[in-house]
């Protein structure tokens, strides 16, 4: 068994599904853009990224495990549900350095006190923010969002 899989000798680990309509291009992706490392092809596709993985497969219907539930990528850009989250040590240079390979971001980095963040979409459309702690790590934090109604 290649070593990388994630697959925990005892306890867990976390790794994130995403499911996809096209594994080599999502696969090129992850690999040539954000820099992880395949670790398995296809069924399913596993990344290494950092020290999480991203499993990859394309949707489909109802399976015995789970059978009310069909699985596909995102349809609405303007919605989302979750979204992977990427913390980084320098997100200038991680902006200019995935900008560079081709990611389109929605906005340059922007300063929201607690940290500097912005936000890229990969080739499903699933959002991803990157984020680099600043103030949180001074005690800063966001404002709470307003209260609505």
């Amino acid at each position: 068994m290649p070593a990388d899989l994630p697959a925990p000798e005892s306890g867990l680990l976390l790794t994130h599904f995403l499911t996809v309509a096209d594994v080599p291009r999502s696969r090129a992706f992850y690999r040539d853009v954000l820099g992880g490392e395949v670790v398995l092809d296809e069924n399913p596709c596993i990344v290494k990224l950092a020290n999480g993985w991203l499993i990859m497969n394309p949707g489909g219907g109802p399976t015995p495990d789970k059978p009310d539930v069909t699985l596909r990528p995102p349809t609405d850009p303007g919605t989302a549900t979750s979204f992977l989250n990427i913390r980084v040590a320098d997100i200038e240079q991680c902006y200019r350095d995935w900008r560079g390979k081709g990611a389109e971001f929605l906005t340059p980095p922007i300063d929201r006190k607690a940290e500097i963040r912005c936000y890229l979409r990969d080739p499903d459309g699933y959002l991803i923010e990157v984020g680099q702690a600043t103030g949180m790590l001074r005690g800063v934090f966001a404002d709470r969002p307003a209260e609505s109604g």
